[in-house]
């Protein structure tokens, strides 16, 4: 089997924030990897360290949080040493994020077009879509040939089903239904059934003979593809360079001469800004502070404390503002010292370099084929309309889908999606994670799933990570934390879930998470736990490992720990889903077989 490359690696990761009550320690050394094309979804309470987590790898986490150790490895860096001006070929182009609440994370006042192109106009490179336009053909064609499988497919298992439905009117009618007619009715479902696997297999066989061709071509059309793609980059940079040369030249032989004029333009321009700005903090300052003065007199300590750290972040404001505005000054005062010649030379070479930079970047034009390329891939209707409208003439669900097609349209390699339903009602989830499992598979995306849902969960993950209090409790591939769970935190989340099938009552998880400005000692979920031990109290657990992919940190795990039995609800939906009973899904097939 082939191993899959690790894509991302988080070791020790450790965040805090400060807040006016004292530290918080919000994620608690954790680790974790993200293989190419797998889904590992983070699963836990409200508070549990999630977001925090998947802001961190986005580089956006928030002005009072502090990195207390660790590291987040991609493409060979760590993402906690790379500066906020170097995240920008980063975030958005190599790692997309889709947020919980598609309104907020919408502009009111922008049209749609705009928001979707503005991520291409600022992130992509001419050179992907370019590639992406001369490889189409030969993808669509691999694609579509995978595609005519599963349909037809479904098609047979579906003509099988309604087969077997024909069936149960006379099998569900006891009185007129013989033994030999029972019989015949199992041998005809049989016989059917033995038919639908041939045509199935016969499918198959045709598409697997057909694959291994448009493969290769679609193998050879990438590589010539990139010939091309990478001719046209290097003709360019050529004359660029050859540009440039050119261009030091020339200004080596420059003459330097003192604009004096503008020098005493610039020095009095200066003068009357910062008499200006010193006037502005002066007055902002006094007039707070006599409302502070009037708050304290009323003993509103409260409103006092709120004006207080407005002043703060207002005078904050205009310090960022005088720092702007010096450095933009101090580099038109450097022009002016150089003189007219050398000037019109360094805007003659902006000039230059914006137009070489535009034939490498794409387009205004391409942006929009391109987004409206990506609405349509994302299942938005009408997009050439579409694409002129605001986000209040959009549903819930469609702005999700148009917060997607901006997180798609720079082909992320990793794709974060934070709770991407949770603000969209129960009908339109569906639709959405189905979109999310579509472009996931298409694409080869990488993806990180944040959810409290576990329903979500066992549609979505590849790997699951569960975490409580900061840290992550346990570890593993789907199938073992749905059919092995070992943690008693895992256990509760399981047994809190409704479930149609199960008889048992829904069990809640007692009391609340931790207060993490004072995280208990010992385990953390210890208090809340019935199944807890006297060192759960005292001492925090190790990871103990079950599998090689799977770990729990639970002191249960040790050798010396008494045996204890998962609760009687989790082990009936365990044995449930082994057993293959699905509740919202009649089999006819098993029907008929067993009146029969």
């Amino acid at each position: 089997m082939e191993e899959k490359k690790k894509i991302l690696e988080v070791r020790d990761l450790v965040i805090d924030f400060t807040t006016d009550n004292g530290i918080l320690h919000a994620v608690r050394n954790i680790s974790f990897d993200l293989y190419k094309g797998e889904t590992l979804c983070i699963v836990g309470e409200s508070g549990s360290g999630k977001s925090v987590t998947s802001k961190a790898i986005m580089g956006i986490l928030a002005a009072n949080a502090i990195i207390g150790g660790g590291s987040i490895f991609y493409e060979g860096e760590n993402l906690l040493e790379v500066s906020e001006e170097e995240f920008h070929r980063i975030r958005g182009k190599k790692i997309g994020m889709i947020f919980q609440d598609p309104l907020s994370s919408l502009n009111p006042i922008m049209r749609i077009g705009k928001q979707i192109t503005e991520t291409l106009l600022i992130n992509s490179d001419k050179m992907k879509i370019m590639y992406s336009d001369l490889i189409a053909e030969e993808l669509v064609n691999y694609k579509n040939a995978l595609a005519r499988e599963r349909i037809a497919i479904k098609h047979e298992k579906d003509m099988h089903d309604k087969y077997c439905l024909s069936f149960k009117p006379e099998l569900s009618n006891k009185e007129t239904l013989t033994a030999e007619r029972k019989a015949e009715i199992k041998e005809l479902i049989k016989k059917h059934k033995e038919e639908m696997n041939e045509r199935i297999a016969k499918i198959k066989k045709e598409t697997d003979e057909k694959l291994p061709e448009l493969k290769e071509k679609l193998s050879v059309r990438k590589k010539e593809a990139k010939k091309e793609v990478n001719a046209y980059k290097n003709e360019e940079n050529k004359k660029f360079s050859e540009y440039k040369a050119d261009w030091n030249k020339r200004l080596s032989e420059a003459h330097v001469t003192l604009d004096k004029s503008l020098i005493d333009e610039l020095n009095n321009e200066r003068g009357e800004f910062l008499q200006k700005h010193e006037s502005e903090v002066q007055t902002i300052t006094y007039q707070y502070q006599e409302k502070i003065k009037e708050a304290e007199a009323e003993q509103a300590f409260g409103q006092a404390m709120a004006l207080n750290k407005m002043l703060k972040m207002m005078l904050a404001e205009k310090t960022d503002e005088l720092k702007q505005y010096e450095k933009d000054w101090n580099k038109r005062m450097k022009e002016a010292e150089r003189g007219p010649e050398i000037i019109a030379l360094r805007k003659e070479f902006a000039k230059k370099r914006e137009e070489h930079i535009n034939k490498l970047r794409i387009t205004k034009l391409e942006a929009k084929k391109r987004a409206l390329e990506v609405m349509k891939e994302v299942g938005i209707p009408l997009p050439e309309k579409r694409f002129r409208q605001y986000p209040f003439e959009f549903s819930g669900g469609m702005r999700q889908r148009i917060v997607i097609a901006i997180a798609l349209t720079a082909a992320p390699e990793i794709l974060i999606c934070d709770e991407p339903t949770t603000a969209l009602d129960v009908t339109i989830q569906a639709q959405i994670l189905e979109l999310i499992k579509k472009i996931q598979k298409e694409r080869n995306i990488s993806c990180i799933f944040i959810t409290h849902d576990l329903g979500v969960v066992a549609n979505m993950a590849d790997r699951v990570a569960v975490m409580y209090a900061g840290k992550i409790v346990e570890y593993g591939l789907v199938d073992e934390i749905f059919f092995e769970p070992k943690h008693p935190y895992t256990w509760a989340l399981l047994s809190s879930i409704p479930d149609v099938d199960s008889k048992e009552r829904l069990d809640a998880i007692p009391g609340t998470p931790p207060n993490m400005i004072h995280p208990p000692k010992g385990d953390a979920f210890a208090l809340r736990n019935k199944y807890a031990l006297r060192i759960d109290f005292e001492k925090e657990p190790p990871f103990f490992k079950i599998s090689d992919t799977h770990y729990a940190a639970t002191w249960l795990l040790h050798p010396d720990a008494p045996k204890v039995k998962m609760p009687k609800i989790v082990e009936e939906r365990i044995n449930n889903a082994l057993a293959g009973v699905d509740p919202n899904r009649n089999n006819l097939e098993e029907e008929g077989e067993k009146d029969a």
